[in-house]
């Protein structure tokens, strides 16, 4: 990793355990990916026996609360990890920090009863939650036209109904947090609240899997009059954006961390094969357009980084960062798609097959893209702060 490091530097705190945390990425996450991505009864057997790994090695839920389980470390120090943990799209599920952004919400916005009866477990691994706020025939940057519809009934409960996609591990969830509208009529950009959801409640269906380029992962569901106590209401009726925002702003900047460490990973397999291959008149390495692909690449990761630190940084001093956020978001899925997509070339038809992880990197790159904002919202609204600016 040392030809795409650069500023800002690990602490030295901080080093020994992001170098612990590469290592078990790579010598027992990776080798597994295959069985992963495919899904099923092996696939949970083996992420089980890996989060039982990672909890032995004392490397278990790093950036979670301390004081529910987790070990507490703060944003800027877990930024290093995140990236040496996302080398793999599976390394936050094994090492236990995937849920961080559902217990830091339920922390700050859920009732005592939700606290206390979800927070530990889900730091545990015990249950697993996702969150779904994307609507079919409803673009997904306009959350004031959500339809999904939440009714206050008579017993203290709300009955919510409406379909949602593209929601991530929806098919293995055991909660859902979902974004209804309470009260008004779409567009109005009031009267939204969030709600957290148990997927065994009656009503609750997944519907289907809905694959991304190929993979799987993201799900479409349906809520038909399923009842919701009311404590499992999340923040305050009608404020879910407040909450929903300041949940995106460090979501965003985790994925950011991790398409970095993806990124990371295509970079060293490039590197690697331009210096191994070899070819009648010497090796691949020799050849000016193979090194330009590396240097093309390791310029954008080199500019990219600070970007993505400097939004860290803020979010860790509780500052408010769109600007910040919203370059980094851009930069970091641009980097993964043309660091990829360099490597495959470096590659040839080897980087196309299933014998490295290329593909999937690239598949990862070109869907960051869209998913989670695509690089229109985010270049429009980081352009407008900026001329608004005085």
């Amino acid at each position: 990793m040392e030809a795409i490091t650069g500023m800002p530097q690990c602490p030295a705190e901080t080093a020994e355990v992001r170098d612990r945390v590469a290592e078990f990425v790579r010598g027992r996450v990776v080798p597994c990916e295959s069985v992963l991505d495919a899904g099923g009864a092996e696939a949970a057997a083996v992420m089980r026996r890996l989060q039982d790994e990672a909890k032995a090695e004392g490397l278990w839920a790093l950036p979670l609360p301390s004081e529910l389980g987790g070990q507490g470390l703060p944003l800027r120090s877990y930024a290093h990890v995140a990236e040496a943990e996302g080398a793999s799209d599976h390394g936050p599920a094994a090492l236990g920090s995937a849920p961080l952004l559902d217990v830091l919400m339920l922390r700050r916005h859920g009732s005592p009863a939700v606290r206390e009866q979800y927070a530990e477990r889900l730091v545990a691994g015990d249950i697993r939650a996702c969150y779904a706020m994307t609507e079919p025939e409803t673009p997904g940057t306009d959350p004031f036209l959500t339809t999904t519809r939440a009714v206050p009934g008579d017993d203290g409960t709300w009955r919510v109904s409406g379909r949602k996609w593209f929601t991530s591990g929806a098919a293995d969830a055991d909660l859902v947090t979902v974004l209804a509208r309470t009260d008004g009529t779409p567009p109005d950009r009031e009267g939204m609240s969030l709600f957290l959801v148990p997927s065994c409640s009656p009503g609750f269906r997944v519907v289907r899997e809905l694959p991304v380029l190929g993979a799987g992962g993201q799900w479409e569901i349906e809520l038909d009059e399923v009842a919701v106590d009311g404590d499992h209401l999340i923040g305050e009726r009608g404020k879910a954006l407040a909450v929903a925002g300041e949940r995106l702003q460090l979501g965003r900047t985790l994925r950011c961390l991790r398409w970095l460490g993806q990124a990371g990973r295509a970079f060293e397999l490039m590197r690697s094969r331009a210096m191994t291959r070899t070819r009648s008149r010497g090796p691949l390495g020799d050849l000016q357009l193979v090194q330009r692909h590396v240097f093309e690449s390791l310029l954008a990761l080199r500019t990219t980084r600070p970007l993505v630190y400097e939004a860290v940084a803020r979010l860790d001093a509780g500052l408010d960062a769109p600007v910040e956020v919203g370059l980094a978001k851009v930069a970091a899925a641009r980097t993964l798609q043309q660091v990829a997509d360099a490597a495959i070339q470096v590659h040839g038809a080897a980087g196309l097959g299933p014998d490295t992880a290329l593909p999937s990197l690239f598949r990862t790159g070109r869907a960051a893209r869209i998913l989670d904002g695509p690089d229109e919202l985010h270049i429009t609204s980081v352009a407008r702060r900026v001329l608004r600016s005085t």
